[in-house]
């Protein structure tokens, strides 16, 4: 293991992406047995999704989930989401949500926030809020920290309980605009995808560059969220993405989100030109393949970014692939070393924050 992913924290976000021939209630279970896995795997956090009238996810409690996920199915990782779309919610209410799971669950509670709205117009009418209240979210997210600062003045006399004076970690969520907000805020940074790096690039060096060290953060964090798919051999892996790359290229044609297709069943579709081509686009550019070709491209994907932590985000229609793609990736991250005593096999905690001397702003080995 090279010495950039060992310095390098990961983690695992799950969609509760619906698959063909199971309902809802069997996606929400995958994410709390899959939540049980990754702590076993020792990953550093598990975090849950928001949507909304999506058929194809079936996440649309981030709060209600991560708490089934930090009672029902783990101990020690850290739970949280990925995020709370704060234009859907008032900012108390969220305030409320995260001082009880940090209350229930102390130390282990993060609070990832985003800025999107609904999927559709008829999702954002029927949730109450439109596309422009996006353009609020520097000012929801400084009221829903002050909720839980104690500092909060927009509302005399109220008070977030019991979220006031607990230390809740918070994090910026964005595909690009948002790297703004973290840094002026002073908050961690988790943006993705890796398919567009130069995009992220730009992105990440607007927020080191303009980053504001505060009381929650002293230093810019960066968090890069993308997918990950390891297996015995690289068309193994590449099959593991077939059944998201066609639900994208779906819902770019048809304005649908649908469930997860098996493989199988998407490479003997007839597509149209648009359809195959949106399906191709959605193969290209994962970090995906054998054991070695993974830690190649993580590596190279980390140097570049200068990542404190890469943020596993694979949705696929196989459920023990994609378990079997995080047993993978942990040997990649955690490999077996024997003691000097040739006692017992101990793997490597991957939990432990990046030590920040071994690399030139955090994109090269010093």
């Amino acid at each position: 293991m090279s010495s950039v992913i060992a310095s390098t924290r990961f983690s695992v976000l799950d969609r509760s992406r619906t698959r063909e021939g199971n309902d809802a209630s069997r996606a929400l279970r995958d994410t709390v047995d899959l939540a049980r896995e990754a702590e076993a795997l020792g990953f550093h956090r598990f975090w849950v999704s928001e949507h909304h009238g999506v058929p194809g996810v079936a996440g649309s409690a981030p709060t209600v989930l991560a708490a089934a996920v930090a009672a029902a199915a783990t101990s020690t990782i850290r739970v949280g989401t990925g995020g709370v779309m704060l234009p859907n919610h008032r900012p108390l209410v969220v305030a409320e949500q995260f001082g009880v799971l940090a209350s229930l669950f102390p130390g282990r509670i993060d609070m990832g926030l985003g800025r999107s709205v609904g999927f559709t117009d008829g999702v954002r009418r029927a949730l109450g809020h439109g596309k422009e209240d996006a353009e609020d979210f520097p000012g929801r997210l400084a009221e829903l920290l002050g909720w839980i600062d104690g500092t909060q003045q927009v509302h005399p006399g109220v008070r977030a309980r019991p979220a006031e004076g607990l230390r809740i970690p918070a994090y910026v969520l964005a595909i690009g605009e948002g790297a703004s907000v973290a840094a002026a805020a002073g908050l961690p940074l988790v943006i993705g995808d890796l398919r567009g790096r130069e995009k992220v690039l730009r992105a990440i060096e607007v927020y080191r560059r303009d980053f504001r060290p505060s009381a929650r953060a002293e230093r810019p964090e960066v968090i890069v969220a993308g997918t990950v798919a390891v297996a015995g051999t690289e068309e193994a892996a590449r099959r593991l993405l077939v059944p998201e790359a066609w639900a994208m290229a779906q819902a770019r044609t048809r304005g649908d989100f649908p469930p997860l297709a098996p493989a199988e069943r998407v490479e003997a579709l007839a597509m149209t030109a648009k359809e195959r081509g949106l399906y191709e686009q959605g193969l290209t550019g994962h970090v995906h393949g054998t054991e070695d070709q993974v830690a190649g491209q993580l590596e190279r994907a980390i140097r570049e970014t200068g990542a404190d932590e890469v943020l596993v985000t694979t949705s696929t229609y196989d459920r023990e692939g994609l378990v079997d793609s995080l047993r993978r990736l942990s040997r990649i991250v955690r490999p077996p070393e024997r003691d000097r005593d040739d006692g017992p096999v101990r793997s490597l905690d991957v939990r432990q924050p990046p030590d920040h001397t071994t690399r030139d702003r955090r994109g090269r080995e010093a």
